[in-house]
């Protein structure tokens, strides 16, 4: 275990980058698949309810992800600040960063909470509920919008810990959230009788574990100590936040609006199975994709640490290497998935309609899953080296640029058809936008 800030600095810019990497993105890799099948298991669950109810999962997914998008907006903001800030000495700025992207964070939950359970109903109908679903997606919603404050809070430090190499305290920070989760899961579910109701309290007894442990691992070993002293939110420090974490919030905001509109669609064309059907393929993706995820956020500190250190060298061999190898494994579990794409819908909901449209989702999402490695790692390389413009274009093509048009435009040609393969078709026009983007800032390297 690396002890000191000089330790920590000398082991991100002078071990073998593929070690490195590797070293770095086991535990991340570990924590996104915990999270994704921590995620997972809400549908899973509460698919034991009804075809209702796994549609209002889905419908509530929309406001997780801009919880989510806010909290990677101060996370990866104040993050990729830090990391840069300790690769070039200045403990000073790192630590205030750091502060002050929790505070930040927090306040922003709270406000976030209030103004989502005010207005909880025409949120509900915004989000595509129908009106057998409705009740289902209020109680998720409502209980869901109550941890807000924690899940950024938690969002904020994880993000923390991985930018400055503390992978293993993140990792533990949300596994104990996800065991938590999975364990109150069926308790709730299936003993209590509490329904979706349930669904959510898990989740957020998870999400608030989180924040609870990695508030702890945040003072431990090398790491920065949050300290209400160092908090100043102030334009300076909010413009950097913006800077590094402005395409996180764009990436995960625009997954929130392209799923109230994929959810919208569904539910015009195929009613609630086909929306229990798209948000069963949608979260069977995220799940695949988390080690992935994982894999690049192993990256991310090698990234912002030896970019801010001037040893662009290493930063261009990690990027080659990431996307290399996660194409690879993409590769084989894009076939593992198209084959047997009915049978883990199946596993979800035993419902013919929900299967008929959550298969035919999944293998066309499948025949471009490799493309994903070098859309993420491109995306990662470029927010960690603080480069927010084209991070910010990169990480709005996949579910804005292309998606939100494409979602409108397919089904009026396709019907239902188009609906399930929009996804596949945004993320082929999204490469051809992003590689170039990531290229323009390696040759300059």
């Amino acid at each position: 275990m690396v002890k000191s800030s000089a330790d920590k600095r000398k082991w991100l810019t002078e071990t073998a980058v593929p070690e490195l990497i590797l070293r770095l993105s086991v535990p991340t890799i570990i924590s996104m698949l915990v999270t994704g099948i921590y995620n997972t298991a809400d549908t899973y669950f509460v698919g034991r309810i009804s075809t209702e109810a796994t549609a209002a999962v889905g419908i509530a997914f929309p406001v997780m992800a801009i919880i989510q998008a806010i909290g990677f907006f101060f996370g990866h903001g104040s993050g990729n600040y830090l990391a840069r800030m300790m690769g070039a000495g200045k403990q000073k700025e790192a630590s205030e960063m750091a502060s002050t992207g929790f505070a930040a964070a927090v306040l922003t939950g709270c406000l976030t909470a209030l103004l989502g359970i005010v207005f909880i109903r025409p949120l509900a109908a915004v989000m595509g509920a129908t009106e057998n679903s409705l009740q289902d997606s209020m109680a998720y919603m409502r209980i869901i919008l109550l941890g807000a404050p924690f899940m950024m809070g938690q969002f904020v430090i994880n993000n923390q810990l991985r930018f400055q190499g503390s992978a293993v305290y993140a990792m533990v920070g949300l596994m104990f959230g996800a065991v938590m989760n999975v364990v109150l899961d069926p308790l709730l579910i299936l003993v209590f009788h509490m329904g979706v109701s349930g669904a959510a309290c898990a989740t957020i007894a998870g999400q608030i574990s989180s924040f609870c442990v990695l508030l702890i691992g945040s003072g431990k070993g090398g790491n920065i100590r949050l300290s209400p002293k160092n908090v100043h939110i102030n334009l300076y420090y909010m413009k950097e936040v913006a800077n590094g974490g402005a395409p996180s919030l764009f990436r995960q905001g625009l997954a929130a609006v392209s799923t109230m509109l994929l959810n919208n669609q569904a539910g015009q064309l195929g009613d609630d199975a086909a929306i229990a059907g798209m948000s069963v393929a949608t979260r069977m993706m995220l799940l695949l994709c988390s080690a992935l995820i994982g894999f690049g956020q192993g990256y991310q500190p090698v990234c912002s640490y030896n970019f801010g250190a001037g040893l662009t060298e290493r930063v261009k061999e990690g990027y080659r290497f990431c996307v290399k190898w996660g194409m690879v494994f993409l590769a084989i579990l894009a076939v593992i998935c198209f084959v047997f794409a009915p049978d883990i819908v199946w596993l979800f909901r035993k419902d013919e309609a929900v299967v008929a449209v959550g298969k035919v989702a999944l293998r066309w999402q499948a025949c471009v899953l490799p493309l994903s490695a070098p859309i993420v790692i491109s995306n990662m390389m470029l927010q960690s080296m603080g480069k927010g413009v084209k991070a910010t274009i990169a990480a709005s093509a996949r579910n804005g640029i292309f998606f939100i048009p494409l979602i409108l435009i397919l089904p009026a040609f396709l019907g239902l058809k188009g609906v399930e393969m929009t996804q596949a078709v945004s993320d082929v026009l999204t490469l051809a936008v992003t590689l170039p983007l990531a290229m323009s800032e390696y040759k300059k390297m």
